[in-house]
């Protein structure tokens, strides 16, 4: 080994050596603290936590909230912020998902002419982790961008990726939310949006008619991983003149359904019994 090799050569350091910062270890420390079953805390419950005395916790968390890790509710207690879900989305990102299904995105947006786009759930939102424009499309399908989010309840990613949450996680989500208007239709009352969710289990898809942006339909569809878990979902966005929206699901869906197969495939998911694509089409 060369003595350059041995100059650009790094390690991970040790909790024993002078390189390991105690500080970054607490602070990170808080941030895990928080989970789904306890997503707001108070000062004594990480004190209690993580066995640190209230001041000491209370000078991390201060700090962590002015960086922006960390935001006080009205109850006076803290919650993670979507600072720190856009670190675990950039994450996710990284994790091959984009790259896995970039070439069957592609090969879905040359056969439909729509604008495909490639999202998960975070919370009540859907955020846009990757999108494929068909090549000199005409008109404007939407205004999604990698990065970009859009409330869950108003687009077809969003709604297909809600409808397939465990039943308890969707009614808990579901009571939080606020149904603002986005669209010309969207959905704004939580009891329409329940009945939304248990059609769009049935059909396996969901269908934006302009819920999320006027003149634009769209249609989702799940993508599963090897533990046969709903991470992320794919879309399809076409522009309300180029069809109507009783001939999306007809002429769209079987296109969706069979990329969608094949992303899931590519993450390990084997579907059992009857194929979805053919109970939808049939």
């Amino acid at each position: 080994m060369s003595p350059r090799t041995k100059h650009t050569e790094t390690s991970v350091p040790t909790l024993r050596e002078p390189r390991y910062s105690h500080s970054l270890e607490r602070g990170l420390a808080i941030l895990c603290t928080f989970t789904p079953e306890q997503p707001e805390l108070g000062i004594s419950d990480i004190a209690d936590e993580l066995e640190m005395s209230r001041s000491t916790t209370h000078r991390y968390v201060i700090t962590l909230v002015a960086l922006g890790y960390l935001e006080q509710d009205s109850s006076r207690k803290y919650r993670l912020s979507t600072r720190v879900t856009d670190l675990g989305m950039v994450a996710l990102a990284s994790t091959g998902l984009p790259s896995l299904a970039r070439s069957h995105m592609r090969d879905l947006s040359q056969r439909t002419g729509g604008t495909v786009s490639l999202g998960m759930l975070d919370g009540p939102e859907v955020v846009c982790l990757e999108q494929v424009h068909r090549s000199r499309q005409r008109g404007r399908t939407n205004t999604v961008t990698i990065g970009a989010r859009a409330a869950a309840h108003c687009s077809a990613m969003g709604k297909v990726l809600l409808a397939h949450l465990p039943a308890q996680d969707r009614d808990a989500l579901i009571t939080e939310m606020r149904l603002q208007r986005c669209g010309p239709n969207t959905i704004t009352t939580k009891r329409a949006l329940r009945e939304e969710l248990e059609t769009i289990l049935l059909a396996t898809v969901a269908i934006d008619d302009q819920e999320l942006t006027a003149n634009v339909y769209s249609i989702a569809a799940p993508l599963h991983n090897h533990a046969d878990e709903t991470i992320a979902a794919i879309e399809i966005a076409v522009p309300s003149a180029a069809m109507s929206l009783a001939g999306i699901e007809e002429a769209l869906a079987p296109h969706l359904l069979a990329a969608a197969d094949l992303i899931s495939a590519r993450l390990g998911y084997r579907r059992g019994g009857t194929g979805r694509a053919r109970d939808l089409t049939r």
